[in-house]
Formats: structure tokens, sequence, C-alpha cells
């Protein structure tokens, strides 16, 4: 690793920081630095969207490396996460004073904005779908795209209509070649060492370089997404101390598909972690659908949000009812654990000293058992909420019907993600009916004293995990099959106001 100024491509040209503390976030230094303030200040912490920019980076083996481009929001992203990458913001889709982007016509058309704050982040979002899909896309596909940004003047319909309307102007992509060889060059430098206004952050490169670097700093901060840590910053105040970026391992992000045998690196990110789940998993699709805003899953890590510890992090309960089993590094010894066991107490975990997250690992069912599986969040908002109860519900039933295995857990309910254990023997050996998971109901009061706080009371807790292990009854009972997925509200048919004669 090199002591070196952080480098990105930025407005056609690699640009270089130095002397910016390695906390100071890509918003802060876009507004601040750089005075382009077309990029809006709003939460601050993620979830408004006004700050919403699009990165880009190379993916794929030497020699056939692609572009990919995704929004991520600036508001949380630390500068060091960017070195190596392109950045891309709203004065950058209009290629002349007098010509917009087709995105932005027809938001212009549409009347998609009032005042305007909000407008880039929207744009910018709808840039990175246009991007990334030719063809126009579904309603669905547009509403999760714009998930991440939150509108309260015009509401979504002229901005999903400016969405379609953009899809039917003449063509205007990025030209991308000057990009890919811009990273293609950054990609030749050193791995970051990155020191400035007291502070340093490191960027490894190698599993092995991380391995040595934790060894040797085990006390310093990981850092992968930012989309939790960066809040610590930007809302607490927070010195983060010494971080070692985890974003440019590049073993962390690999995704291994086998016939039996799912394996997720610890820095792959949710959007890809969860393509990968629900090929491997279909009832995994509510919950990947509903787990955070597009921008927050383009950054944040699978790893991130198990490491984290959070007893309201959704994606443990449904990991942990799969059978998921954690990988942890310490050095170049490696072990693995049932991922249930890795929480110790609140938000305490099993890591040794100088050991990190490699990643996790799912098994298939156990044949010739069939696995009943379903993921469950209760929240008040269908996007951008966090949870009241989550729940992660599996059963595995013999060809008698009989149940052999059970796996619930449930976050919300207890100070880390649980199983409910008393639960699950209440059922074990019975069949697969109402009478059985009643009597299972029964026996979640054993498992859990939910504590009460501003988004649910511990009853109130109590009886929804009992409702969502009925509710998991009625859709898998035997009498009827599988039941069709939950009708989503894209999938409804449009309500357009009817035209005056």
């Amino acid at each position: 690793m090199a002591e070196r100024p952080i480098h990105f491509y930025f407005r056609g040209a690699i640009q270089q920081v130095d002397g910016a503390s390695p906390t100071r976030t890509v918003l802060q230094h876009l507004r601040e630095d750089r005075q382009q303030t077309g990029t809006k200040e709003g939460c601050a912490e993620g979830d408004c969207g006004a700050c919403t920019v699009v990165v880009g980076e190379l993916v794929g083996a030497d020699g056939q490396q692609e572009l990919r481009l995704r929004a991520v929001n600036s508001c949380i992203q630390f500068l060091p996460s960017l070195d190596g990458k392109a950045l891309f913001t709203v004065e950058d889709l209009a290629p002349a004073a007098d010509q917009l982007h087709p995105v932005q016509q027809a938001l212009v058309d549409r009347h998609g904005s009032q005042c305007g704050f909000c407008t880039p982040g929207f744009a910018m979002s709808l840039f990175a779908l246009y991007e990334n899909q030719t063809s126009c896309p579904e309603r669905e596909e547009i509403d999760h795209t714009l998930s991440g940004n939150l509108c309260r003047c015009t509401g979504y319909r002229p901005i999903v209509d400016a969405t379609r309307d953009a899809y039917a102007l003449p063509r205007q992509n990025l030209a991308r070649q000057p990009v890919i060889a811009a990273l293609q060059q950054m990609a030749k430098l050193p791995p970051l060492d990155y020191q400035a206004a007291g502070r340093r952050s490191h960027s490894p490169r190698s599993l092995a370089e991380l391995a040595a670097l934790r060894l040797a700093r085990p006390a310093a901060r990981l850092v992968a997404g930012g989309t939790d840590v960066g809040l610590w910053v930007t809302k607490q105040g927070r010195d983060l101390g010494e971080i070692i970026q985890l974003g440019a391992v590049a073993e962390l992000k690999t995704i291994s598909v086998g016939a039996s045998r799912l394996e997720i690196g610890a820095g792959v990110t949710l959007t890809d972690a969860f393509a990968a789940l629900t090929a491997f998993e279909p009832q995994w699709a509510e919950l990947a659908r509903r787990f955070a805003s597009t921008p927050v899953k383009n950054a944040g890590t699978l790893g991130g949000n198990v490491a984290n510890g959070s007893p309201i992090g959704d994606s443990m309960p449904a990991l942990i009812a799969l059978g998921t089993r954690i990988v942890l590094q310490q050095g170049e010894s490696r072990r693995e654990m049932p991922l249930e066991d890795f929480y110790l107490a609140y938000q305490q975990t099993a890591l040794r000293a100088g050991e990190f997250v490699r990643g996790l690992v799912l098994d298939a069912p156990f044949a010739p058992l069939r696995r009943i599986f379903r993921s469950y969040k209760v929240a008040k908002r269908l996007d951008q909420d966090i949870s009241a109860v989550c729940a992660g519900l599996a059963v595995h039933v013999d060809a008698q019907g009989l149940i052999r295995r059970a796996r619930l857990a449930f976050g919300g309910m207890a100070a880390t993600p649980k199983r409910a254990l008393s639960c699950e023997m209440a059922l074990l050996g019975r069949p697969w009916t109402l009478a059985s998971v009643r009597h299972a109901m029964a026996a979640l009061g054993e498992d859990y004293a939910p504590l009460a706080d501003v988004r649910a009371g511990s009853a109130y807790r109590l009886s929804v995990a009992k409702n969502l292990l009925h509710r998991f009854w009625l859709e898998t009972r035997p009498d009827q099959g599988e039941a069709p997925p939950p009708v989503r509200l894209a999938q409804l048919a449009p309500i357009r106001p009817a035209v005056q004669a």
C-alpha cells in the first residue's frame, strides 16, 4: 500500500483529492469543496434521495471488463470510497446548456417537480436506470428505482410518466469507453493509504492485504458500504478513528453458486446478494424488495448488515431460518459457525481481535425433506422503514407431511436476532396443520419478552410474531399447495384521471 491522494474520474478527467478528512462525505466535497451544488443535501442519512449521484466501476475479468453504473447516496459515502471509481452528478447529464438529457426533458415536460430541490436526485436515479436498461421498464421496476427518492410535492405519477417518456425520446447514452480507460489507468495505482486531518484510511485490494492489515490494526474501524457507519458521522458526530475500507477487496465481492451450496462474500452489495438469494430461494423476493431503497442496496453489503449485529437487521432472521453459516477469517485461518451463534448480546458478536467477516454460506434443503420458507417484514411504511418485527420462517416436512426440521427466527423481538427454539420444538414431529401451528404460537411467549419502543409495544410485537406464524401456515397449507405471491402495489392497474369533454 502507498500513501497517496484519492483518485477518481469526474468531469471527464481523473481528479485527485488530498487534505480532506477520510470521513468527509462525497456530498460535502461536491457542494463545499467543488461548488457543485446541483446535488442537494436533505436528510444526511440516506433516506430522502436528494443527494443521489451515480458511481461507476469496472466489473468482470481482465479483457472483459464493463462499466457498471449505480445510484448511491452521496451524503453517507466517505471520500476514500470513490478511489478508483467514476462519479457522475446532475451537472453531467446535459451535454450543452441548451440541451437536456432525455430524463431531464421528460421531467420538465411532465411537470415532475415544483421547487426542484429533490429533482436532481430523481434525475440521477432515473439516469442510472436509463443507462442500465435500454427498453422501457415495467411500473414495478420504476417504483423500485425511485424507492429511495422522497417526493412531497407532485406525487410520483408525473415522475413515473416522465420515466416512460424518456425512453420515447431520441436515445442519449453515456460515452463509456473514456470512462473505462480512466478506470483501467487508476487500477494500476497502488492500494490507497490515505492520511489527512489527523486521520488515516486504508483501502486494501486483496484478501491477503486485508488479513494482514486487520491483524496489525485490530482496533481500526471496518467500513464496507457505509450505509450505517456513515450515519455515525453525519448524525452522531462520532470520530471513527483509523479506518479500513473494504470496498476494493475483490475476493470479498465474489458469489459462488454450486449444485447444493451458495457462498456470498462479505463485500457483495445488497443488490447483488439479494439477486443471488432470490435465485437460491424464490421466496426471498419480497424481503429483497422491501429491505431498503435502491441506492442503499447499491452501496450497502450483506456482510456489513450481518456484522453490524443490529437486533432489527432485516436480513438476519431469514438467513438464520435458512441455516446460514458465517465464515470468519483471522490472518490465514478461517472458522465457520451458525449465524445465530455469532450474536452474543446487544450489538456484541463473536468476532475476535484481528478477525473479520469473510462471507456467508447457505446449503440447499435436506433431501428428501421439502423446505417451506417465508420471510415477513412488519413496518409502518412499505418502503424505506425500520422493522417493528421481521420474521424468517422455515419448516422441513417429510413425505407424510410431518415436520422434521424447523428454524424460526425473529428480529425486533430480543436484543439480538434470535431463534424461537420453544416454538420450533412445539412443531417437530407434528403435521403441518393449523392445530400444530396454534400449538406453536402459544410457545412463542416462552421464547420472547420483547421490549417496547417508538416503533411498537411489547404486546403488539408478540401478537404480530404469532400472527406471522399463522400467516405462514395460511400461505403454505397442504390443502392448497403453494399460494401465489402477494399482489404488490405496482401490479395494480394504474388509475388515471378521467378526461373532461
